[in-house]
């Protein structure tokens, strides 16, 4: 079944660093909206609402107490915008403060969203965020620091790609600008004209001496003489091509490159991306040298590497036989810097690794270049309630480009998916579903496959396992997969009930779609037999109606009449219903597709006390008498003790 695509939003999210997620605190319903437009402007971010003054169903993440969740959102390094007064976060994160480089930036934001004030971190990222927010959402940023405000840029907050070489000088030398002095600005490298075009005053005598290169150390004797006003900014312009045998140890081609670049005066901190064959696209050591250096990976296939073949300084006819071209670390490199750039470090080489560097004439975007390595999150979201949704599947469907999922479940995201293309089937087209967001991933693109509950359990993870091994695909096997747990449906049910699954249980499923009927009547006379408690998967369905009723005749050999059977339906949704019935009482009618059956065994127990009702399935505690309570716990080092403990 073909997929239905279409992008949320016809404006894209600001991309934020993926190291320093963002939370957006939402102290009352009427700052909703504005919490929302940031969040839905900035890719990962996510609402964060006060329960007691905050729709619950309308935030990411709910806190009960203010000043406890703003510190450990912080502490957690977290950007923090806050749409609330500014007094409540200065408050709550003062005795937090560690430094001016170490804390992350947190903006304050009134209600209406007229205003976004970095109070902390301004040249950590905050007065960056707080311009592109204002641009976009057509209000306007206070920036206070003095740089910002007098010279119009912060020389320690240089532009993305661009790296500080000296952050030990940047405050004298700013304070002399400040002061009136004039700098002298020497550009060997990069796109320098956020340097050249601000305000700050420029002379050939300048006091303050400003430089752009890819080369490491201030080895001009013109520095001695304003070396504690020097700065030296490394533009991102170079491009470091690798290549390596599969399963080269992430240390030998990590030293090859350092030594490469000591060796010709290199800064790493110029390198603007690590470039390799697709071939290598999930080669573990050229992922971990792109995580040392702080840069993207990117990678380019045969054919675009072989048209850089006239360029080549040493040209492999045994890497064409292997790879379909003449050089993998020369080649990526000169891929990476486009025409009008050059090889400068021809191909070093261990036995095990290469690489080679080329020269840009202007700033490398790694955005433009090639494509990245393919994530595919296979996410969870659970029953449907948002504080039911884990954190770690918000962050994934917030840092993905693409979405895929049955409609019904991506409609459960909201606003959470605005801006990026969504893609969406029929109910039943799962493989379709699972083989479409495989394709996506393989293009490089990071890609989030929705599913309800459990990811795992019933769900399209097992799908796309068994697609990736009958296929066997090798632009599929090089994507980067990722499993990400949900509560599942067995899960939520028995919370509204209590713990029916406090002893040995199992799930099957009664759908005789994909498992042979006389499997699953097997499986349920063991079950029975073996006193399980059993949670029912797809119990019915508008034309499978039978095996409900033989299930539970089934049981009913093994078990009492009045076991306790839980039915949960529309879990965790507004029109959520829990009901308990003796399992001799079960009628087919009962239940729908949205329906969970939990089946109890022999011992589970249905109590009401007071105006509760609960069923659970005792462990045995009991039996230890009772003085059980007072039992000493046992070290943690001493497992067989515990097991027996527990």
């Amino acid at each position: 079944m073909a997929m239905t695509a279409h992008n949320s939003s016809n404006s894209p999210a600001l991309p934020t660093n993926p190291i320093a997620p963002i939370a957006v605190i939402c102290l009352t319903q009427r700052a909703l909206p504005t919490a929302r437009k940031i969040a839905n402007n900035l890719q990962g971010a996510s609402v964060h609402g006060l329960r007691t003054r905050v729709s619950v169903k309308d935030v990411d993440v709910a806190f009960d107490d203010t000043i406890a969740h703003l510190q450990q959102t912080f502490s957690s390094d977290h950007v923090i915008i806050g749409v609330c007064a500014a007094g409540i976060l200065i408050r709550a994160l003062a005795p937090l403060l560690a430094g001016k480089w170490q804390d992350a930036a947190v903006i304050a934001v009134d209600e209406a969203g007229d205003t976004f004030i970095p109070l902390l971190g301004g040249h950590h990222g905050g007065n960056r965020l707080a311009r592109d927010l204002a641009e976009r959402l057509g209000s306007k940023a206070a920036i206070t620091t003095p740089g910002d405000a007098m010279l119009g840029l912060a020389l320690d907050e240089p532009p993305a790609g661009w790296k500080l070489g000296t952050p030990e000088t940047v405050k004298q030398a700013t304070a002399a600008l400040l002061a009136g002095a004039s700098a002298r600005i020497e550009v060997e490298a990069g796109s320098s004209a956020w340097l050249t075009n601000s305000a700050i005053a420029q002379s050939e005598d300048g006091s303050v001496l400003i430089t752009a290169t890819a080369r490491e150390g201030a080895d001009d004797d013109a520095i001695s003489d304003s070396a504690e006003t020097a700065i030296t900014y490394h533009p991102p312009v170079l491009a470091l091509g690798v290549g390596c045998e599969r399963g080269c140890p992430a240390d030998d081609l990590y030293e090859l490159v350092m030594e490469t670049l000591a060796g010709q005066c290199l800064s790493a901190k110029a390198i603007a991306c690590v470039s390799s064959i697709d071939l290598k696209a999930d080669e573990a050591a050229v992922h971990e040298l792109a995580r040392r250096l702080g840069v993207p990976a990117r990678f380019f296939d045969a054919p675009t590497l072989e048209a850089e073949a006239d360029r080549l300084v040493t040209p492999s006819d045994v890497v064409f036989a292997e790879t379909g071209c003449h050089g993998v670390a020369e080649g990526a490199a000169l891929a990476t810097v486009g025409p009008n750039g050059k090889l400068i470090v021809p191909k070093h080489k261990t036995k095990k690794s290469t690489c080679a560097i080329a020269l840009s004439q202007d700033d490398i975007t790694p955005d433009n270049i090639g494509k990245a390595q393919g994530k595919l999150s296979i996410v969870g979201i659970g029953p449907g309630q948002i504080g039911w949704r884990s954190p770690e599947a918000t962050a994934l469907i917030g840092r993905a480009t693409d979405i895929v999922g049955y409609q019904m479940y991506l409609d459960l995201l909201g606003s959470l998916i605005d801006g990026k293309d969504c893609h969406h089937s029929d109910l039943g087209a799962e493989e379709a579903r699972a083989r479409h967001a495989l394709e996506l991933a393989a293009t490089g693109k990071d890609v989030a496959l929705i599913g309800s509950g459990d990811a795992g359990i019933y769900a399209l993870a097992t799908l796309v396992f068994e697609l990736l091994d009958r296929e066997d695909r090798a632009d599929w096997n090089r994507v980067a997969v990722q499993v990400s747990p949900g509560i599942s449906a067995l899960q939520a049910a028995a919370s509204r009930i209590g713990a029916p699954l406090g002893h040995d249980f199992c799930a099957i499923s009664l759908s005789d779609l994909l498992t042979p009927r006389d499997d699953i009547l097997r499986r349920l006379k063991a079950a029975g037999e073996g006193d399980f408690v059993i949670a029912f998967y797809n119990p019915v369905s508008k034309r499978r109606r039978d095996l409900l009723a033989v299930a539970r005749d089934i049981l009913l050999e093994h078990r009492p009449a009045d076991t306790p059977v839980v039915l949960g339906r529309q879990l965790g949704r507004p029109d959520e219903e829990i009901t308990v019935v003796p399992l001799s009482k079960l009628e087919v009618d009962m239940v729908d597709m949205l329906t969970t059956v939990l089946v109890g065994s022999s011992n589970s127990r249905h109590i009401t006390r007071g105006e509760n009702e609960w069923v659970y399935t005792p462990r045995g505690y009991a039996k230890k008498g009772p003085d059980a309570a007072k039992a000493p716990v046992h070290s943690s080092n001493d497992t067989s003790k515990n097991d027996k403990a527990e």
